[in-house]
């Protein structure tokens, strides 16, 4: 009875970031025609990230559908692999990068938000958009987390390929810097080198403490619901 709220919700979220992204890329921003487009924002990167992993998630539970009580190894196979898929992109990806996103642009915004959102981006960028790609993107990657469970990698491959997509994402913003003079979030201009180094090792730090939030969360939510079921199952005392 479950599978199939969860998979309208899921349906329902998909179709939210494909509307966030058309409406975003439909802006004419003097930035989105610059060296790198749309791609130099992690804001961007993540609404990808996120597209992607909910569109895994609808086409994993269609097959679940379509190949329940098939008897079809090959098929369970191939549902296998998509799950696996589903979990890496969410354990790797999904959440530590949707969360470092909120987390960090809503903390720099708090303290000046001329150093991450100018009040010029107001004129293009509606309210409701701006909370669709910095704020609901929390809320929906921890209710997945909490309909379904996800097997996490081994935590040094996790780690592994989250400091792999940190430090790709610092070279393509220095790489960006280098080409164009410019940097891509404006704080960077005002800081020195040595603060530059501090602050991309910081980040590379928090994306991997993310990591490990999201695994102990997720072993947290579903060790306690296992318990809390296994507690059911017990016969009552007379």
């Amino acid at each position: 009875m479950a599978l199939v709220p969860c998979q309208v919700l899921r349906v329902a979220i998909l179709l939210s970031y494909c509307s966030i992204l058309c409406n975003y890329k439909a802006i004419e921003m003097p930035s989105h025609q610059t060296y790198g487009g749309s791609w130099k924002f992690l804001t961007f990167i993540d609404l990808v990230i996120q597209a992607v992993f909910f569109g895994i998630c609808v086409l994993t539970d269609l097959s679940t559908l379509l190949t329940r009580d098939s008897g079809n190894q090959e098929q369970e196979r191939q549902l296998k692999k998509l799950i696996s898929l589903r979990d890496w992109t969410l354990a790797v990806l999904a959440f530590p990068v949707g969360v470092f996103v909120v987390v960090v642009f809503w903390t720099i915004y708090a303290y000046d938000r001329e150093m991450i959102y100018p009040k010029l981006l107001d004129n293009f960028i509606p309210g409701w958009l701006n909370h669709g790609m910095h704020t609901t993107v929390l809320p929906f990657i921890l209710i997945e987390m909490r309909t379904s469970h996800h097997q996490y990698p081994s935590r040094s491959s996790g780690l592994a390929a989250i400091c792999t997509f940190s430090v790709a994402y610092i070279l393509w913003v220095c790489w960006i810097h280098h080409v164009t003079g410019m940097w891509v979030y404006p704080f960077l201009e005002h800081i020195g080198s040595g603060a530059r180094i501090v602050f991309f090792g910081s980040t590379t730090i928090l994306m991997n403490f993310l990591y490990l939030l999201g695994e102990v969360l997720n072993s947290y939510i579903w060790d306690t619901q296992r318990s809390m079921e296994e507690e059911k199952e017990k016969p009552k005392l007379e």
